[in-house]
């Protein structure tokens, strides 16, 4: 099988495997029994491992606080600083986009008694497709306003949002700026402290990492964001979340991370060549065939991201009828969603078009020869349905 879905999840790369092994095997203790070598072993290996975490997004060696992901990071920076005892303000800001990771958490708040304002993103056919307006955040922000959550890079169209300008405009009113950069972590350049963010959510299965580790920083240097923690027991990590760190998971997000970073620019440049040359064939291929989401030249999207619409068939149907490729039809927590993609919705685009909507992201283990071959399996999966 071609595996073109890189932004569902990510192969976990051989180094991250070899990294994590002792810490599955020999060097099993327990990081917080520090009363014999062995849990000593394994809670300095953490505590190196998210120094290094820290240090790779700029941050500070005390700003990291490791979770299941990013679902679990984006609840703790929303829920837990919206519900804060000594947070009074009762306004919160995200955009139409966002993962549901985000907006589900904030309908539960909105349902609550607090204020939610969901910005409108740029409409297709516009050089910034998918991002917010800056002067529509401005005219919403507010004395009242707590936390503004703008996702880094989109998961579906790969739009790049402008992340310190959104970060100053929520500071200018004395809110705290929360992003979601489950897309971004190794694919773009990223620096916590350049870019003035309080909260950021990451997932390492998005990085070639493994599955169920994650992190949320959380800015202990400028500003004492204050959070509620959403579980409650042994009192780890300053108590913020509670239960025994994942060893291994740990070691293994560090070295993915590290790993990925490396030789980022050369990867997305190649990535990009890559990405050009699938919608080029694509569009010999499928005629009229539409790019959905930002122009695939210039600095607002994701390199490894495409985004299409066929003319004459759903995408699901597509999907279904080409097995040898794996590839979407939007995000992947919303394949039990029988609705539209709500992102492809939210730049303007029909239902219709939206259904027939193939989302590709390619990835590190991507190949040339593979470009070629996905058209060919696709264009037989075409031929069956419709005959022709």
């Amino acid at each position: 099988m071609i595996y073109l879905d890189h932004h569902a999840t990510t192969p976990v790369d051989p180094e991250v495997v070899a990294a994590m092994l002792p810490w599955l095997t020999t060097d099993f203790g327990n990081p917080h029994s520090r009363t014999h070598s062995i849990g000593r072993r394994a809670a300095q290996a953490c505590d190196e491992a998210m120094d290094e975490l820290a240090a790779m997004i700029g941050g500070e060696s005390s700003s990291i606080v490791v979770t299941s992901g990013a679902t679990e990071s984006n609840n703790l920076a929303l829920d837990g600083f919206a519900r804060h005892p000594r947070q009074r303000r009762r306004h919160i800001i995200t955009s139409a986009a966002e993962h549901p990771a985000v907006l589900d958490p904030l309908r539960r708040l909105e349902r609550d008694g607090f204020r939610v304002t969901v910005l409108p993103v740029a409409r297709q056919g516009g050089d910034r497709c998918g991002t917010i307006d800056l002067g529509q955040l401005g005219e919403a922000l507010s004395d009242d306003t707590a936390i503004v959550s703008i996702m880094w890079a989109n998961n579906e169209i790969g739009t790049i949002e402008q992340i310190t300008e959104i970060a100053a405009l929520a500071h200018g009113v004395g809110a705290v700026f929360h992003t979601d950069a489950t897309q971004a972590l190794g694919r773009l350049p990223l620096n916590v402290a350049a870019a003035d963010i309080d909260l950021l959510s990451g997932s390492a299965h998005k990085f070639y990492g493994p599955k169920g580790i994650g992190f949320l920083y959380v800015n202990a240097a400028r500003r004492r964001v204050r959070l509620r923690p959403l579980l409650e027991g042994g009192g780890q990590q300053r108590g913020l979340r509670s239960g025994t760190l994942n060893t291994p998971g740990l070691i293994g997000m560090a070295t993915a991370l590290r790993v990925a970073l490396r030789d980022r620019e050369n990867e997305q440049d190649r990535q990009q060549r890559l990405r050009d040359d699938l919608w080029q064939r694509l569009a010999e291929a499928f005629p009229g065939i539409e790019l959905n989401g930002p122009p695939l030249r210039g600095d607002i999207r994701l390199a490894g991201n495409l985004n299409v619409s066929l003319a004459d068939i759903e995408g699901e149907t597509l999907m279904v009828a080409s097995p040898e490729v794996a590839i979407s039809s939007g995000a992947a927590c919303s394949s039990v969603d029988p609705r539209p993609s709500h992102v492809l919705t939210a730049i303007g685009l029909s239902e219709s078009r939206a259904r027939r909507s193939l989302r590709f992201g390619l990835g590190r283990m991507t190949e040339s020869g593979q470009v070629e071959s996905t058209i060919g399996h696709l264009a037989a999966g075409r031929k069956k349905v419709l005959g022709h």
